[in-house]
C-alpha cells in the first residue's frame, strides 16, 4: 500500500484497496514488514510507548489496521478464495481459520462489502481519523431507504465521527436517521417495543434467576428507579461501616456489608415492596416532557431521554396522557434567570443549565444531567453570579477535581 501520488501525505487511495487485488500480491513483504514491526513493539515493551501520546498513536494505528483487514477480507470474500476450503460462507470459513466469534467475522465480512459504497468513510478509517465502531454505524445507512440520502451526506456525517465524542457521534447519527427515513425509524421502534419481556423463574435449589428486555423508555424508567433506591441502600451500607469502624468493629478500609450486585438485587426486592404496600389511591410519579421552544433553530434536532438515548417522536405518544408538560424558551441572546443574588443554583435557573447542558460539561465525561451538580464558571467567592450563562453541570468528581487547590511543592 502506497501513499496516493495526488493526496496529501498519510492518505491513501481507497477504490484500490477495496477493489482490487493488490495487497494479496505483495503480502509476503508487506505482512512481513508489519510483524517486523510489532515484534519491536513487543520487545520494547509498554513502557517504551506507556506516555499518553505513545498510546493515542498506537490507538490510531491499530484503527487503520483495522479498516486494511476488512478491505483484505473483502477481496477474500469477493474472490470466493474460501470456497476452496468447503466452507458455507466467507464468514465462516474466516471463523474457522482465524478461531474467531461468528458474529466477528460476519461484521468484518459486511463492513468490507458495504466500504465501496463509503467511501469517505474509507478513506477517514484508513487514516485513522475513525475506527470500525463508527463504520459499523454508518455502515446499515449506505444501503437500502437511506443510501441516496447517505451519498448525499456521508461527508458531514464523517465529520461528526472526526469531531464528536463516539456518544454525541451516535446521537448525531440517530438524528440524521430519523430525518432521512421517518417512517422506518418510527417501525424500527415498535419492533424493538414489541421484543420487550419480562422472564423469572425458580431454580431446584429455590433461587430465582430471569432476564427483561424493556424499550428504551420503559428501560429508563425502571432504571432509574433501581438506580435511585440503590443509591439509598448505598448511603446506609457507608454509614453502617463507618459506624463500626469508629467503634473499632472494621478495619479502616473494609468493603461495605454488600456488593454493587446485592444491592441492585436488594433495590429491586425494595421496588416490589413499596409498590405491593404503596396505597391504591397513591400518586403515580409521572414522567417529566420538555418542550425545547426554538432549540432546534439554536443547537439542532433535539428528541431524546433524560440518559442521552435518543428516541422517535411517535415513542412519546403513548405516554402523552400521562406526562407532566414543562416549557423551555431560547432565545438568540440567551436566557437570563431570576434569583441572581443566590448562592446556590436552583429552581427555573438550574432547570434551564440541565435541559442546555444535558451532561457533565467535562471534554472527557457524559455523566447525565440528573447526577449532577451545578458550578459557578466564576466562582461566587469571586463574584460569580448565579445565573444561567454562569453555570454549567459538573459531575462530582470533576466538581471537586475542578475545586481542589494545588498541593505546595517542596
Amino acid at each position: 500500500m502506497t501513499d496516493a501520488p495526488d493526496a496529501p501525505p498519510g492518505v491513501f487511495r481507497v477504490t484500490p484497496l477495496w477493489f482490487t487485488g493488490k495487497m494479496a500480491e505483495a503480502h509476503g513483504n508487506l505482512i512481513g514488514d508489519l510483524k517486523g514491526a510489532i515484534d519491536a513493539l513487543v520487545a520494547a515493551g509498554p513502557e517504551a510507548i506507556g506516555d499518553g501520546t505513545g498510546v493515542i498513536d498506537l490507538v490510531r494505528q491499530a484503527q487503520r489496521l483495522s479498516g486494511v483487514v476488512c478491505s483484505a477480507v473483502s477481496v477474500v470474500d469477493a474472490s470466493g478464495e474460501w470456497r476452496q476450503d468447503g466452507a458455507y460462507s466467507a464468514s465462516t470459513w474466516l471463523s474457522s481459520r482465524c478461531r474467531l466469534p461468528l458474529g466477528e467475522a460476519r461484521r468484518m465480512c459486511r463492513l468490507g462489502r458495504t466500504m465501496g459504497e463509503m467511501p469517505e468513510t474509507a478513506q477517514a478509517w484508513l487514516t485513522g481519523e475513525i475506527g470500525a465502531a463508527h463504520a459499523g454505524i454508518l455502515a446499515p445507512l449506505a444501503t437500502g431507504r437511506t443510501a441516496e440520502s447517505f451519498r448525499r451526506d456521508e461527508e458531514m456525517l464523517v465529520a461528526h465521527a472526526r469531531a464528536l465524542s463516539f456518544h454525541q457521534f451516535c446521537q448525531a447519527v440517530r438524528y440524521w436517521d430519523q430525518l432521512a427515513d421517518p417512517d422506518g425509524c418510527e417501525e424500527a421502534d415498535e419492533r424493538r417495543r414489541t421484543r420487550r419481556d419480562v422472564s423469572l423463574s425458580q431454580t431446584f435449589l429455590g433461587m430465582w434467576t430471569g432476564s427483561m428486555t424493556l424499550d428504551p423508555l420503559s428501560g429508563a424508567i425502571v432504571a432509574g428507579e433501581l438506580a435511585r433506591i440503590e443509591q439509598g441502600l448505598f448511603a446506609t451500607d457507608v454509614e453502617d461501616a463507618r459506624g463500626k469502624q469508629e467503634a473499632g468493629l472494621l478495619p479502616p478500609g473494609a468493603p461495605l456489608a454488600r456488593t454493587p450486585a446485592q444491592r441492585r438485587a436488594d433495590a429491586l426486592v425494595e421496588m416490589a415492596t413499596r409498590s405491593r404496600s404503596a396505597p391504591e389511591d397513591g400518586r403515580r410519579p409521572s414522567p417529566l416532557f420538555t418542550v425545547l421552544v426554538d432549540y432546534e433553530t439554536l443547537q439542532g434536532r433535539v428528541c431524546e431521554l433524560a440518559n442521552g438515548h435518543v428516541v422517535t417522536p411517535g415513542s412519546l405518544v403513548p405516554w402523552l396522557t400521562q406526562a407532566d408538560i414543562e416549557r423551555v424558551v431560547f432565545h438568540k441572546e440567551g436566557r437570563v434567570e431570576v434569583s441572581a443574588a443566590s448562592r446556590f443554583f436552583s429552581g427555573a435557573t438550574r432547570r434551564a443549565i440541565e435541559v442546555r447542558d444535558r451532561t457533565c460539561s467535562h471534554p472527557t465525561c457524559e455523566v447525565p444531567a440528573e447526577r449532577c451538580q451545578v458550578d459557578h464558571i466564576l466562582p461566587w467567592s469571586a463574584g460569580g453570579a448565579t445565573t444561567q450563562e454562569n453555570g454549567r453541570l459538573l459531575c462530582g468528581f470533576h466538581n471537586r477535581l475542578r475545586n481542589e487547590r494545588p498541593r505546595p511543592s517542596g
